[in-house]
């Protein structure tokens, strides 16, 4: 499957985007409890979002949902834990939930992992961090695995995709899935 995310919470955005290019999902940021993040505010989306999928005929695009989002204070639900926010996802009709590390590239807790696994139905993805290191961590706990910087030049965010690194990274997922 292939999909995009266009930052700063375009959500809409992205689901036009994903529609007139037939991808099957897009990332979403603030689908359920508001955070204040490097761009400023951003408020849940959920309702809004999935209302405007429906008017567009877009139902056969995934919303894939970052729970707790990187890069984001979550002081204001601080008393509102990771496995809450999950089940409000799914309340709200979330397609998937993506657990992330702090910040890009920074890797995912395996336990965040694990009981998002274990508390909801809904695929679990890995949204950061993932790399040559700890892909064996993940593999068997996360549904879906995205990768980024991992994928870029000397695996900085800012650079470009390098087609050797995720040549290599790839066959090296091939020759691990042969052993699952």
């Amino acid at each position: 499957p292939i999909g995009l995310q266009i930052l700063s919470a375009a959500n809409k955005q992205s689901l036009a985007v994903a529609m007139a290019t037939n991808l099957q999902f897009i990332r979403c940021e603030g689908f359920v409890y508001g955070h204040v993040g490097d761009e400023g505010w951003t408020e849940a989306c959920a309702g809004d979002l999935l209302r405007y999928r429906r008017s567009i005929g877009g139902q056969s695009v995934s919303v894939f949902t970052d729970i707790k989002k990187k890069h984001s204070s979550h002081s204001i639900t601080e008393d509102v834990s990771l496995i809450e926010t999950v089940k409000s996802a799914e309340m709200f009709l979330s397609d998937g939930i993506i657990v992330t590390g702090k910040a890009t590239g920074c890797p995912t807790h395996i336990p965040d992992i694990s009981n998002c696994r274990s508390e909801s139905n809904l695929p679990v993805l890995v949204g950061s961090g993932v790399n040559y290191d700890n892909l064996f961590d993940y593999l068997p706990i996360a549904d879906c695995l995205i990768i980024g910087s991992h994928f870029k030049r000397d695996g900085h965010w800012s650079q470009r995709v390098d087609e050797h690194r995720v040549s290599q990274f790839m066959k090296f997922v091939c020759k691990i899935r042969k052993e699952f």
